[in-house]
């Protein structure tokens, strides 16, 4: 409001919007501060450290150090990393699921932690591409800011590779998302070019009943064979963030001893048994603004 003669009236259209493109940009410099404070803890704390050895093994990288702070690097068999990460090639990341990280602190270490997995395998920001139909206006402004790319739709988890090497980030997601994630890429050449971090493979096997892991989600029953995965280190600091993750690839070899029955069935999944289906399917997310998504 503003003192006018005889009383008070409201403020001018364009004051208003300037003070609300202030709040704005104060908001969307906090959310940056906060990002930057996470990274900060995820490195002093040596949780950065030890994961970094397990992550650059599986992209055929250096690891970025060893343990810090009590923490030791996750150790990976010698030879059991594929060329494919290491090859020299310009990599792609995909990261669904990350949440609202401006409010979240959980999500804020997850997204940090993809950040610094970036700089260690030189991704450049242009060439990650994010979607969760839960980010906000401050959110999307933000991930623009940081140079990261958004995802035209809601794919469910069906991406393409495109012959492209790519690295999904999916922690915590639902096991529709990768098994839809499996189906999109089921051969040798499109599995043995991507690595998951997300939840435990061995940890989905062991949860589920049998019979309901190979109904529900027969992609994941199938590659069980085929997949090497590495857990990420314990931390009592980050239980809830970080727990049940691992980082998961296809090495060729591995892939070309399945059977040939394996390869054959490819028809797409429909969940239509499944009680508890933990993806938001195309069309129920709602309406979602902001900075223009881009085809990747």
């Amino acid at each position: 409001m503003a003192a006018a003669a005889g009383g008070w009236c409201a403020a001018s259209g364009r004051r208003r919007r300037r003070r609300a493109k202030e709040k704005e940009e104060d908001g969307g410099a906090a959310v940056l501060r906060r990002l930057q404070d996470a990274r900060d803890e995820l490195l002093s704390s040596g949780f950065w450290a030890a994961s970094a050895g397990a992550c650059g093994a599986a992209a055929g990288g250096g690891g970025g150090g060893g343990g810090g702070r009590g923490l030791t690097a996750v150790p990976v068999p010698a030879g059991a990393v594929r060329e494919p990460l290491g090859s020299g090639l310009v990599w792609r990341c995909v990261c669904y699921g990350l949440g609202r990280f401006a409010a979240c602190p959980t999500a804020r270490l997850q997204l940090a932690f993809l950040l610094l997995l970036l700089e260690m395998l030189a991704v450049p920001p242009s060439r990650c591409f994010l979607f969760d139909p839960a980010f906000s206006e401050l959110e999307l402004a933000a991930l623009e800011a940081l140079g990261l790319r958004l995802l035209p739709e809601n794919e469910e988890g069906k991406h393409s590779i495109n012959g492209s090497p790519t690295l999904f980030y999916m922690v915590h997601c639902g096991k529709a998302l990768y098994n839809n994630l499996l189906w999109r890429n089921w051969s040798v050449g499109a599995l043995s070019n991507m690595v998951i971090i997300g939840n435990s493979f061995k940890g989905i096997e062991e949860r589920l009943l049998s019979r309901i892991l190979e109904r529900d989600y027969s992609y994941i029953a199938k590659i069980l064979k085929g997949v090497e995965e590495v857990a990420l280190p314990a931390h009592p600091r980050y239980l809830d963030t970080f727990n049940d993750t691992s980082i998961h690839w296809f090495p060729a070899h591995k892939l070309e001893r399945l059977s040939a029955e394996i390869w054959e069935f490819v028809e797409e999944p429909t969940y239509e048994e499944c009680d508890d289906l933990e993806i938001i399917k195309k069309g129920e997310e709602g309406s979602q603004h902001g900075p223009a998504p881009v085809q990747p």
